[in-house]
């Protein structure tokens, strides 16, 4: 079964059990496999958590922002600490985030009802996207019965394929990296693990990565997705 058919089979499965927010996300039908990356719309999100595993970890905050076709519409830039309840520990010397920012940070509910409301119909864009993907997925069905799928763009894929190119082309630790990756096509250093600059960053490096990829044929988004 190829992608877009499994796609469609998850998607349909978690529509019948989802609550709230994700109900209405499900309502909403996502980009087609066959859309042109001009007319895609995708939200460029990022988290910051207290680590990488999403059965054990925390998101301590979300930023996320629209990519609309080839440009990002910083209007549209949003950004939540989380009153998530738990100490972040030495995972502050990474984000820099405070349990006192956290404590006057926002409800789970507001920020991930906020986050599901900006992904309706369009595609989720991330760095490693991976790490967004599953830990939005694990709240949603805490908070509302059911996964969140949506069609996933991740620049450190796109990134992979520009720079490993040969047969010999295995990039060097590092080099698949947000803030490296940005250095190769001239973008400018901003602070990092801050979630809506990163989110920011990343919708700036995927405009150049496309840039970069355009072939003869448009490309869409079953050419970068995610399987």
């Amino acid at each position: 079964m190829n992608w877009p058919s499994t796609f469609a089979l998850r998607r349909r499965r978690a529509a019948r059990l989802a609550t709230g927010p994700l109900r209405d996300f499900y309502a909403s039908p996502p980009p087609a496999p066959a859309t042109p990356l001009d007319e895609l719309d995708l939200v460029a999100i990022d988290v910051e958590t207290t680590g990488l595993d999403p059965a054990r970890d925390t998101v301590l905050s979300v930023g996320h922002v629209l990519v609309q076709g080839l440009s990002i519409a910083l209007g549209t830039a949003s950004g939540h600490l989380v009153d998530a309840g738990v100490a972040v520990g030495q995972s502050a010397t990474f984000h820099g985030i405070t349990d006192d920012a956290l404590a006057r940070g926002d409800a789970w509910d507001t920020v991930v009802a906020d986050a599901v409301t900006a992904l309706t119909g369009r595609a989720l864009l991330a760095h490693f996207a991976y790490i967004e993907r599953h830990f939005l997925s694990r709240l949603c069905e805490r908070l509302y019965g059911a996964p969140l799928v949506v069609p996933v763009v991740c620049t450190l894929t796109l990134h992979d394929r520009l720079i490993n190119r040969g047969f010999d082309d295995e990039a060097r630790a590092g080099q698949l990296r947000l803030w490296a990756a940005r250095e190769r096509f001239g973008l400018p250093a901003y602070p990092a693990h801050d979630a809506l600059t990163d989110a920011l960053a990343c919708a700036e490096l995927y405009l150049a990565q496309v840039a970069e990829l355009r072939s003869p044929h448009p490309l869409t988004l079953r050419d970068v997705a995610v399987r």
